[in-house]
């Protein structure tokens, strides 16, 4: 008879631990902004189409919401669908645009009870009439909510973002309203759809794709850039901590020399 096995110890648990513990809680980046990449892959590695990726990869949404929130992080932006993702095949767009509708009906409540307010920016005027109901009367419901505000960035694209603002300046100028000498970078952030919310200071992208895939590409003009290879399915707290700590680990020089941050904040 061959001796018992006994299953090897599983140090998972220890390893999460330690990573939260690790993590510098007064040098949180205040706004976390990512891209959620790698359903379809995930889906395709298990024999699934993609859109058994996209319903597993709204589990991940929900596991990093909730780290997010218990971190204390103030901004969260998930880019969960781009306007270059309406040339994707009829089916996938038609179902994600009904898991969008259930995922937003079902997560209100939860939302609620981690006081976590929602926001949208992009161009929602080419979701269905569902999905514009639903994401209306989620807003609504979480307005008064004071911690985490998760952003999502729907029919959304930062060449479009960019070239609406360019329009409302125009339009602006030719009215009277603003005058060309007077635009400044302040200006132009007044115009973007980010404009009630700080620019991001660490941006993760999933999947080992090292992209920023017309995202932010104004706000994350200093960001810290975390891309990793674990498709988003498989992201969770432990993967969000790492990137934390990855941009904790890192010097933030603005343009300036390390000498002269050190310095700063030898100073202050």
């Amino acid at each position: 008879m061959h001796p018992k096995v006994r299953p090897r110890p599983d140090y998972s648990f220890i390893l999460f631990m330690s990573l939260k513990d690790n993590i510098d809680m007064q040098r949180l980046p205040s706004h976390i902004a990512i891209i959620m990449d790698g359903n379809g892959r995930w889906a395709k590695e298990k024999g699934e189409d993609r859109l058994y990726g996209h319903l597993h990869g709204v589990e991940s949404v929900r596991n990093i919401v909730e780290g997010s929130a218990e971190l204390g992080i103030k901004y969260l932006t998930l880019y969960a669908f781009s306007t270059e993702n309406w040339d994707r095949p009829e089916y996938e767009v038609s179902g994600l645009m009904e898991l969008l509708v259930d995922t937003i009906r079902n997560e209100v409540p939860t939302l609620n009870k981690n006081n976590i307010k929602l926001h949208v920016i992009g161009d929602v005027d080419m979701l269905p009439e569902a999905a514009k109901n639903e994401l209306r009367d989620a807003l609504n419901e979480t307005a008064s909510n004071t911690g985490l505000n998760l952003i999502m960035a729907l029919s959304y694209s930062s060449r479009w973002e960019i070239v609406r603002a360019t329009k409302n300046i125009a339009a602006d100028v030719m009215a009277g309203k603003l005058h060309p000498e007077n635009i400044t970078q302040d200006t132009i952030k007044q115009y973007l759809t980010t404009k009630d919310f700080p620019d991001p200071e660490l941006m993760i992208r999933t999947s080992g794709e090292y992209r920023i895939s017309n995202f932010l590409l104004y706000q994350l003009a200093y960001a810290e850039l975390h891309f990793t290879p674990t498709l988003w399915p498989d992201f969770r707290k432990e993967n969000l901590y790492n990137a934390i700590l990855d941009f904790q680990n890192r010097e933030r020089r603005f343009g300036k020399t390390g000498e002269q941050i050190k310095d700063s904040e030898t100073t202050a």
